[in-house]
């Protein structure tokens, strides 16, 4: 069985559309992260300590330990430089205006994990380009309350498409699962899809170029 550490709507968006049957379970964890880590590292830790918290939560409810628990986090990163969810609407605004008109890299790790001591963590990469944003689509972005609650102040699946100029990589990743790379690791742990297409939410981008 499949058991997603996650209370993501998206995660579980696209887990559904790719085939998967899976359960939830609750992963509360501290995001906290040291000084200088890179985006990279960042990811793999925060989806190894979701995967961990959700895999003990699981256990405490009776779950099977060769039940597979799936842990994932998503950050975006400017320069190097880590962009987490906004705390208010003027943070929002300034990370909307450092991302104009530059390219970004949006980053999501992954972590599977049974309770008979098995686990693996990894990430994926892609880089987004945002055309160049008005101070006043800023705002009206901003009025519409969709980047509150989301790394680096815009959710790709929804309005905030229409900050995209194109992006390199996978579309899912950007949404919070990198759907390419989950479906082929956890082919390797024995858990397959159902034989249905994956509906990706193009939003009018263009096609994905090169791979994560």
């Amino acid at each position: 069985m499949l058991v997603l550490a996650s209370a993501s709507p998206r995660r579980g968006m696209l887990l559904k559309e790719g085939g998967f049957s899976f359960t939830r379970v609750a992963a509360d964890v501290s995001e906290e992260l040291s000084q200088g880590i890179s985006p990279d590292s960042a990811v793999k830790q925060l989806a190894l300590r979701k995967a961990q918290a959700g895999l003990k939560n699981w256990l405490d409810i009776g779950g099977s330990r060769e039940d597979v628990v799936l842990g994932a986090d998503t950050i975006v990163a400017l320069g190097g430089r880590i962009l987490g969810k906004p705390k208010d609407e003027k943070e929002a605004e300034e990370m909307l205006t450092a991302l104009s008109g530059r390219e970004h890299e949006v980053y999501t790790g992954v972590a599977l994990i049974n309770g008979a001591g098995r686990q693996e963590h990894g990430a994926v990469r892609t880089a987004v380009f945002f055309r160049y944003l008005t101070h006043q689509e800023i705002l009206e972005y901003i009025d519409s309350g969709e980047p509150m609650d989301k790394a680096g102040a815009y959710g790709i699946q929804g309005l905030g498409a229409l900050l995209v100029d194109y992006y390199r990589g996978s579309l899912s990743n950007v949404i919070g699962l990198p759907m390419e790379y989950v479906k082929a690791r956890l082919s390797v742990w024995g858990i397959e899809h159902e034989d249905i297409a994956l509906h990706e939410v193009k939003d009018g981008l263009s096609p994905v170029e090169g791979s994560s």
